[in-house]
C-alpha cells in the first residue's frame, strides 16, 4: 500500500485591524522617525538662522549703502526681496534635509524594517514625502515672515519699508517657504533614486545652482527657450514681487514648472522603491 502524500494546508486569515499597515499609522512611524533624528533639529534651525539672519544682514547693509547708491539703482531697489534674499542659503539646507530624511535610513539599514512593515512601499515614500512637506512648511513660512519683518525694520531707518498689502509682496513671502518646501520634496525624491548622500545632494546642487550656470553659457536664441524651464529659474519666479511682464513664465505657472520637477522625481522613485531590492 503507497501514502499520498498531501500538501499542507496553509490557513490564510485577515491581520486583526489593530496590528495593520495603513497610512495614517505610516505617518505617525514617519513623524517620530523625523523627530528622532537631531539632523532634523539641526537642519531646520540652520535654515531658520539663514532665513532671518542673512535678511536682516542684507537689509542693514543695504540700508547703510543707500545714501551713496547712484540714483538709477536705488529706483530699482526692491525692499521685500532684500530682506528675503536669505532662502539662496536656506535652500542649500532644506535640500540636503529632504535627502537626508531618505538616504540616513539606507545608510542605516533601516529602510528594510520600513518596507517589511509596509510591504507595498508605496506608503513609505507617501509618508515621508507628506510628513516632510507639512514640518517644512510650517518652518519655512515661520522663517520667511521672520525675515521680512526683521529686514523692514532694518530698512525703516531709510524709509525703505514696504507691508505685506503692497502688491506682490505677500505672494513672495509666502511664495518663499513654499519654494523652499518644494526644494526640499525634491531632495527627497532624488534620495530615492539615488539612495546615496553624497550623490543625491551633488544632484540636488546641479539641479539648483550649476545648471541655471550652464544655461547662460547656451545662444541667446536657445537659452530664451530652455532657461525659464530650468528647475530653480521656474521656481523662484514665485519670489520675484514686480516679475516682468515679458516673462515666459508667470510666478504661479513657474512654480508649477518647479513643482512638476518635484513630483517626477518622486514619481521615480517610487517606481524604483517598488521595483529595486532594499
Amino acid at each position: 500500500m503507497t501514502a499520498v502524500a498531501s500538501k499542507p494546508v496553509v490557513s490564510r486569515t485577515a491581520l486583526p485591524a489593530d496590528v495593520r499597515v495603513t497610512l495614517p499609522r505610516v505617518l505617525r512611524s514617519e513623524w517620530s522617525k523625523f523627530w528622532s533624528l537631531r539632523s532634523s533639529y539641526f537642519a531646520l534651525g540652520g535654515m531658520v538662522l539663514a532665513m532671518v539672519g542673512f535678511g536682516a544682514l542684507f537689509s542693514a547693509v543695504t540700508a547703510n549703502q543707500y545714501p551713496k547708491m547712484p540714483h538709477a539703482q536705488q529706483l530699482l531697489l526692491d525692499p521685500a526681496q532684500v530682506s528675503l534674499r536669505g532662502y539662496a542659503i536656506a535652500q542649500l539646507v532644506i535640500g540636503v534635509l529632504g535627502v537626508l530624511v531618505v538616504t540616513g535610513e539606507y545608510g542605516t539599514g533601516m529602510i528594510r524594517s520600513s518596507i517589511a512593515a509596509a510591504p507595498r512601499r508605496w506608503p513609505v515614500l507617501v509618508g515621508k514625502a507628506v510628513v516632510f512637506a507639512v514640518i517644512t512648511l510650517i518652518v519655512t513660512e515661520i522663517a520667511s515672515f521672520a525675515a521680512f519683518f526683521v529686514g523692514q525694520a532694518f530698512l525703516a531707518g531709510q524709509h525703505l519699508d514696504v507691508g505685506l498689502g503692497a502688491d506682490g509682496v505677500v505672494r513672495a513671502v509666502i511664495g518663499t517657504g513654499l519654494y523652499l518646501t518644494v526644494v526640499g520634496l525634491l531632495g527627497t525624491g532624488v534620495g530615492f533614486v539615488l539612495r546615496s548622500t553624497a550623490g543625491s545632494v551633488a544632484t540636488v546642487f546641479g539641479l539648483l545652482l550649476v545648471l541655471p550656470a550652464l544655461g547662460e553659457a547656451l545662444p541667446s536664441d536657445w537659452a530664451e527657450k530652455i532657461n525659464p524651464y530650468l528647475p530653480s529659474n521656474a521656481g523662484q519666479q514665485v519670489l520675484v514681487v514686480h516679475p516682468d511682464a515679458g516673462a515666459t513664465l508667470g510666478p504661479w505657472a513657474g512654480f508649477a514648472v518647479f513643482c512638476g520637477y518635484a513630483l517626477l522625481a518622486l514619481v521615480l522613485g517610487g517606481y524604483l522603491l517598488r521595483r529595486r531590492d532594499a
